[in-house]
Order: C-alpha cells, then structure tokens, then sequence
C-alpha cells in the first residue's frame, strides 16, 4: 500500500492522459511531514497554448483547494467530490496550484462541516474558512513564485495554519476508502461494513460525513479509473474488455461498459479506439 502523503506515479483518472502532459507542465509534490496524514499530494500545472485545449478528468474521492490564476484576479476554491466527469478549458498561459486530500482527510481542517455538503460544489475558501486572516495574501503567495518548491512551502505554511484537529473517525474513513483502492476483493459495501464490524448504515454515514460520498460510489470509481488505466496503457487491438470485466469484479462486460459510458460519456471500445 502506498505511504500517505506520497505522491502517486500514474495518471489514473485522467482521460487522455497523453494529449494533458503534451500541452501542460503537471509536477506533484508531497506535502511536510505532519500533513502526510491527512494529503495525497500537492499537485502543480502550468501551461502557455496558442490554442485552447480542454482536460477531462474521471475525478477522485478526493476534497481539493484549488489556487488558480486567471483574469481579473486569482481565485481560490474548495472543490468537492465531483461526481461526474469534470472538463476544465485551459487556452492562453495559467498555473494551478492544488491540494489533494486524502478521502476522508480533509475533515479535520474542516470539523464543522459534513463533507457530502461539498459535493459537486466549488466553493471560495472563505466560505468554507471563514475566519482566514487573509485569503488574497495567501493566494499571491501560493501562485506568485516561479520556482515550484516556494509554492510547496507556501501551501505547506497555508495549510498547517489551519491547525487540523486529529480525528479517530477521519482516520477510521481514510482506512477505508484506501483498502477499497488497493484490494479488488472488495466489491461489497456490506462486506466492507463488516470488516471493521459495522452496520452498512453506519458505514454510510461515515462516508457521507467524511468523504462525502457512498462507498458504494467509491468502490465504482475506483473499478472505473482501473479500467481507464487499462484502456490508455494497452494497444486498442489487445484490450479484452470481458477479462477487465472480470479482474474489477463485475459480473458480465455490459455492466462494466453501462458505468464507463456513465461515468467518461463514451462507451469503453470508443474510448480506446480514439
């Protein structure tokens, strides 16, 4: 199981992952020591097209902060679990800087809010951090420096002064959510319930509560994301989308291919073909 707080390799849920870093600079980053818990990783793009190009992302379980520059003034935002695929238009020159919070992991900056009443929003930080001293200072300082490793320092100093309260239950719904990530034996929610001997209710309620969304829903993104990976990284002529079916643990390819239409907005064999 990858360590917290370690930046991942791959570029799961990205769709077109190759066509995204020919046009963009996209570096992740691990966040200080005593964030780790709590992150995924920081991740940074810049970009400078002479023509615009959109990005779509399958998105994580995962709360983002997202500092943007953009015209007239840089923005800063809380972006939910974003249940359907996210398209971002990108043209001209930009630079993003974001936080990734593990699932489950970003209560603990936010203990006064249940994290499914972010989800599908994007809502400015001092709607969500009310008490910031200064969010357009914090900004500046996050996008402003063109070397990477002073934008890490300046989300590292960001997000320690908001002083995470530590959270058996955040820890309880991180554990979760990452045993649904890395093992593919788990396909049921009620199995999932009864590892940690809770009722499939209370296992809900966690999740509505900490992640923001069922983990029902999770153990189908993740399956999606894998079959995606599949997709971009074996030649379209080789893809046996039956034996992908199999491995993420669905019971015929139909069902496979009804959620990856549902979720990326084309059928699978389409995907892999463009």
């Amino acid at each position: 199981m990858r360590t917290p707080g370690t930046p991942r390799r791959d570029t799961r849920g990205i769709v077109d992952a190759a066509g995204l870093l020919a046009r963009v600079r996209f570096r992740r980053h691990a966040p200080a020591e005593a964030l780790r818990p709590y992150l995924e990783h920081y991740w940074l793009i810049d970009w400078d097209l002479t023509e615009p190009y959109a990005s779509h992302v399958v998105p994580h379980p995962s709360v983002n902060v997202v500092f943007q520059s953009s015209e007239p003034h840089p923005t800063a935002e809380v972006a939910g679990i974003q249940p359907g695929l996210f398209t971002k238009k990108l043209a001209g020159r930009g630079r993003v800087c974001g936080v990734q919070f593990r699932p489950g992991g970003f209560r603990p900056f936010a203990p006064h809010l249940e994290v499914a009443s972010l989800t599908g929003h994007r809502l400015p930080l001092p709607d969500v951090f009310p008490h910031l001293p200064d969010p357009p200072c914090s900004t500046a300082r996050i996008l402003t420096p063109d070397d990477e490793h002073a934008r890490v320092a300046a989300l590292d100093a960001f997000l320690t002064a908001l002083a995470p309260a530590p959270d058996p239950r955040a820890d309880l719904a991180m554990s979760l959510v990452d045993r649904v990530r890395e093992d593919r034996s788990v396909r049921r929610v009620s199995a999932l319930a009864r590892t940690e001997g809770l009722s499939v209710r209370s296992l809900q309620r966690l999740f509505s509560a900490y992640v923001g969304v069922g983990p029902k829903w999770i153990i189908l993104r993740y399956r999606i994301h894998q079959a995606l990976e599949q997709a971009e990284s074996t030649p379209h002529a080789a893809i046996a989308w039956s034996d992908i079916a199999a491995s993420l643990g669905y019971a015929d390819q139909a069902h496979l291919v009804r959620d990856f239409t549902a979720t990326v907005g084309v059928p699978p064999t389409a995907y892999a073909a463009h």
